[in-house]
């Protein structure tokens, strides 16, 4: 035990919990479990600590995770050993590849008992070690104020990502003295005065710029600063996959997202572009097309890349000026550039705009649709969501009805997994209303999406998160049967589900609910959603065959 004389002795429960708290931590989810008694039961004298108790632990996770992208701070989650840990590893790898903030802390065995495989014994620095940025396990109650703070720290700087923490059951009950850590302290690279004289200079020689952006961690200044540089410069803006809510997207400079169903004509201008400013994005396969808008490892067009992690410079591509800079100095930099009177692009940034606001137009519905046009239904909620809504979803072809038509209109009003996760909307929309309850927060998951989490409504009740899901039911696994169809056509295997009935389902979970089965009865339903003054489930039932906006199943290329 280490001695000091300026704390009491606690036990290691209670000095980790104090450090959540010197942190700034405010919410914790969880499955309880024993391995981590010792801080639940801190944690009953830390009332300033919002405890949220979820039915699984990867939705556990999933919320926090979360969290951590609408605060910027990290996302905090226990489980316990083994298959807790396990569950909530999906959070885990959503934070890493969305680089967003998290700690996740595991309840462990005693440490006498390692390597005997005893009961849930894991290996959690092997398990995790490959996908998060620091993982490690806590074998002395008096290093839990150093590590705590390395774990903040790490989650936090360059770019963000997630940190495990094991913690055996033996260091929560050990008594011990000693002090407590300071606040972190987040860092970010900034870009050194000539990274801004080269990147004016880039510009100066374009005749077809094109900027990409994404990546995490945008604060309301770094929006401000970004939008002033792409005015200023009248250039052409499109968005990495998940991440269009970094900037206005009825502003004139927003020109699409870089996502699966990609705009042809977009794909297009990334090809013939001269020079390409990718902000804060890693430029990973999806907003490339699988590595083939820009050619490996270096691109015919100008490639600019500014990015917060040196390792990400020169991960795939060589950029002719890489920038290592986190996004709020990049922007910074950005915003500081003094532009011409005039540029030669205009036109091309006005072409842009065009061809996006037409692909953006929803497309006459097919002749033989049936049940609910999506298209229709996101037309509807553009006229009445407020501008600070919140929307999340998992994974599935019915996102691209979402992010084709939606228009996002403030940063952060986006929650949406770029590792391509099922199931992560619901979780994520309960952390965002609760994080932010004066906001309008709607959650969309298919019929499959829906089913890895639909206990997560009880949690929701639970809690008083009065979101709203909006369950796009075709009764199947359409992004896998859209695969087998082109692959297999005909031969349709493992894709249909067998549903519930969601309705009853929504309600037995204290939510409430109701089917629509037909485009005109949407907006009346979605009314009653938002009136509801509890969880509202508005199950829409659409066409299984009606694969993407334009595309029905019977029409997919072979």
């Amino acid at each position: 035990m280490t001695s000091t004389t300026s704390q009491k002795a606690r036990t290691g429960g209670r000095v980790l919990v104090d450090q959540l708290r010197i942190h700034g931590t405010e919410r914790i989810f969880c499955v309880p479990g024993e391995s981590f008694l010792d801080v639940l039961d801190a944690l009953h004298d830390q009332p300033a600590i919002d405890l949220v108790v979820c039915k699984h632990e990867g939705a556990a996770a999933n919320m926090a995770e979360a969290d951590g992208k609408l605060t910027g701070r990290p996302g905090i989650c226990f489980v316990t050993r083994g298959p807790g840990a396990t569950h909530g590893s999906i959070g885990v790898h959503i934070a890493q590849q969305d680089s967003t903030p998290m700690i996740l802390f595991v309840g462990q065995i005693a440490r006498e008992h390692k390597g005997r495989e005893a009961f849930q014994e894991v290996d959690y620095a092997a398990v995790f070690g490959s996908m998060c940025k620091w993982a490690a396990e806590i074998d002395d109650p008096a290093r839990i104020p150093e590590m705590l703070a390395r774990a903040f720290q790490v989650a936090t700087s360059g770019r963000p990502g997630p940190v495990v923490l094991a913690l055996p059951e033996d260091v929560l009950d050990g008594l011990v003295e000693v002090a407590d850590a300071a606040p972190y302290r987040s860092v970010a690279a900034a870009p050194r005065p000539e990274d801004a004289q080269a990147l004016a200079a880039a510009l100066a020689a374009a005749q077809r710029p094109l900027v990409i952006a994404g990546g995490a961690n945008w604060t309301d200044q770094t929006v401000r600063d970004f939008a002033a540089f792409v005015k200023a410069w009248d250039l052409p803006v499109a968005c990495a996959f998940r991440r269009q809510d970094v900037i206005d997207n009825r502003d004139p400079h927003y020109v699409g997202h870089l996502s699966l169903g990609v705009s042809p004509k977009l794909a297009e201008r990334v090809k013939t572009a001269d020079l390409i400013v990718a902000f804060g994005t890693r430029l990973g396969d999806i907003a490339t097309d699988s590595y083939s808008l820009l050619e490996v490892p270096q691109p015919k067009q100008k490639l600019v890349h500014i990015h917060a992690d040196s390792f990400e410079l020169g991960r795939v591509y060589q950029a002719a000026l890489p920038i290592h800079a986190g996004v709020e100095p990049g922007a910074a930099m950005l915003a500081s550039l003094a532009a011409p009177a005039s540029v030669p692009w205009k036109d091309w940034t006005a072409g842009a705009r065009a061809d996006h606001e037409a692909f953006v137009t929803p497309p006459k519905p097919h002749a033989e649709l049936t049940g609910v046009d999506m298209a229709a239904a996101m037309a509807h909620l553009n006229q009445v969501l407020p501008d600070d809504a919140m929307l999340s979803n998992g994974a599935g072809n019915y996102t691209v009805w979402l992010h084709r038509f939606y228009a996002y209109k403030r940063p952060r009003t986006e929650l949406a997994p770029t590792c391509g996760a099922m199931g992560y909307g619901l979780p994520a929309a309960i952390a965002a209303k609760l994080r932010h309850p004066e906001k309008t927060v709607v959650c969309f998951a298919g019929d499959g999406c829906y089913l890895m989490y639909p206990q997560e409504i009880a949690t929701a009740a639970a809690h008083g998160v009065n979101l709203i899901v909006i369950l796009v039911n075709n009764r199947m696994y359409g992004t896998i049967r859209m695969h087998q169809e082109r692959r297999y056509p005909g031969r349709q295997s493992g894709t249909a589900i067998v549903n519930p009935d969601f309705v009853e389902m929504a309600k037995a979970c204290g939510a409430w609910a109701e089917r629509v089965e037909r485009t005109e009865d949407f907006a009346a339903a979605f009314a009653r959603a938002q009136q509801a003054g509890k969880p509202a489930v508005l199950e829409l039932v659409t066409d299984p065959l009606q694969i993407t906006p334009a595309m029905r199943v019977t029409e997919l290329p072979k």
